[in-house]
């Protein structure tokens, strides 16, 4: 089965296509937010308050969407869609309590919480964390319903209106950076991120309607498939609390350092998050009702096969995206970056955890794949296991890397924890389906490694040669430079994997002729 053709390259295309949109507008968002704020005690504040609020809604978004496409999926087989409709009326009823109650709490006990997590703030920028984590911990309702309806969503294939959540709420803080910073400062930017999830959730309820959707419970809630819902949440609920502990781990360590540090971790982590938006979260998700189906109807063999290929291609993609972040850390961040506020301080402080976590990107990548494949097969205790021992990995590394390395040693726990959870669920997840660690697999492996050593070293030369590294203001002179390099090294890097006969290379070809076919 190839990834390239079919529902899954559809809908993957239709996501990245989105995701490009988001990103893009991400990218905008953060540099205008630097350009204002920089790497300064004020942008310290504003990323720790926005921590909780995004955190618990990455909890519900992986919790109730992995939950929620399985679900359908077997309702949907029997021909049960209108009875799937009144079970998830009932959770609505349910997620929508639980995220009021969980704000107000937030709300309340601000204080406390920024005392407990960020104790080294001290003054003006504890009492700015407080009242912005005030501000934006609202965001968490709507995000979370969002999350919800996407889930809902995806379960009928239906992507691309879900993935517009990214590129509203952007639009939304992009418009107060504009309109309201000079006026409101950074409270302004808070309101704004309500707003933005705010009509996250609202452009998906015209939609959910027309499938049949109705805002009001439609079963008991001793009904058995709601308790098996909530038996499934807990424990990835669970999982994702214990992998978004990196960040509060980060944060924590980080209030004690030099100002700008959480700043400068937030703006390298930002960069990290374009190729996993703009490819690995849109395979993924593209593949997962997939997976659902094949785990359903007890086709392993078919499973393991698309979970292979499916990580397959987000490591010829993300491998290479490594090496160019790793490579060109110091031109990128001038590029995005780097005016106004942000400068050669901030720019200094952002460059050094861009390089440790360019190594952790290939674990992201694939730690998102492979948990896909836990979880369509309804096996969520291998993973929560494995991410524990793997934050608890990441808390002793940057504990001991702290001290030597400040927040570049965050940076470096977080990476290699990364590598060390997604080799984890590949060995684990191979020993339950049995054909993850094939023969082209173990030829797949060095092939790609070798070929992004060689791509590295001849765009690190290059880029000495013409002077990108020391770079002192972005222009676009340099963006038209970062751009041939990057290209030429993505070039080189797919070219020696198709003289080596990488089988995705020649599906590539194949997929690209069909496009200019039809054109």
């Amino acid at each position: 089965m190839s990834l390239f053709s079919g529902v899954v390259a559809k809908a993957t295309v239709v996501l990245i296509l989105l995701n490009i949109t988001s990103k893009l507008t991400a990218v905008l968002r953060e540099a205008l937010f630097a350009s204002h704020f920089g790497a300064t005690w004020v942008a310290d504040a504003y990323f720790f308050a926005f921590t909780f609020p995004s955190v618990l809604f990455y909890l519900f978004a992986g919790a109730l969407t992995t939950v929620v496409v399985p679900i359908y999926s077997e309702y949907a087989a029997q021909g049960r869609e209108r009875e799937a409709w009144g079970l998830f009326g009932t959770l609505f009823a349910i997620i929508t309590f639980l995220l009021l109650l969980i704000t107000a709490l937030g709300i309340v006990f601000a204080p406390k919480i920024v005392g407990l997590f960020a104790p080294e703030f001290q003054g003006a920028t504890r009492d700015m964390a407080v009242y912005l984590t005030q501000l934006m911990f609202p965001f968490l309702i709507f995000s979370g319903l969002a999350a919800l309806f996407s889930g809902l969503l995806n379960a009928r294939n239906v992507f691309a209106i879900t993935a517009l959540n990214g590129p509203l709420g952007n639009l939304a803080v992009i418009g107060a950076l504009v309109f309201l910073a000079a006026q409101w400062g950074i409270a302004g930017i808070a309101v704004a991120v309500v707003v933005g999830g705010m009509a996250g959730a609202l452009v998906q309820v015209p939609h959910l309607i027309r499938a049949g959707f109705r805002f009001f419970p439609g079963v008991p809630l001793s009904h058995p498939d709601l308790k098996r819902i909530l038996i499934l949440v807990l424990p990835i609920t669970l999982s994702y609390s214990i992998s978004e502990t990196y960040i509060i781990i980060d944060r924590y360590l980080a209030s004690g350092l030099a100002d700008g540090s959480i700043a400068s971790l937030n703006y390298a982590n930002k960069l990290i998050q374009v190729p996993l938006g703009l490819f690995v979260i849109a395979v993924g998700t593209a593949v997962y009702p997939t997976l659902t189906r094949l785990a359903t109807a007890g086709d392993f063999g078919q499973l393991g096969e698309t979970v292979q290929r499916a990580f397959r291609l987000v490591m010829l993609i993300c491998i290479p995206a490594a090496v160019s972040l790793l490579v060109l850390r110091e031109p990128l961040v001038t590029l995005f970056y780097k005016r106004n506020e942000f400068g050669e301080y901030a720019l200094l402080m952002t460059v050094i955890p861009l390089f440790y976590y360019s190594f952790g990107l290939i674990g992201q990548a694939g730690e998102f794949i492979l948990v896909r494949g836990f979880f369509a097969m309804q096996n969520t205790r291998t993973p929560l296991y494995l991410s524990g021992f793997s934050v608890l990995v990441n808390l002793g590394l940057c504990l001991a890397l702290v001290g030597p390395m400040k927040h570049g040693g965050l940076a470096l726990g977080n990476a290699l924890a990364a590598l060390l959870n997604m080799t984890l669920l590949f060995y684990f997840l191979h020993r339950r389906l049995g054909n993850l660690w094939t023969p082209y697999m173990r030829r797949f492996i060095p092939i790609t490694l070798t070929a992004a050593g060689i791509m590295g070293v001849t765009m690190r030369l290059i880029a000495e040669n013409w002077g990108l590294l020391a770079a002192p203001v972005p222009t676009f002179a340099l963006a038209a430079q970062v751009i041939i390099v990057g290209l030429g090294g993505c070039g080189l890097f797919l070219g020696i994997l198709a003289l080596l006969k990488i089988e995705e290379t020649r599906e590539m070809g194949e997929a690209l002729r069909k496009l200019r076919a039809k054109g």
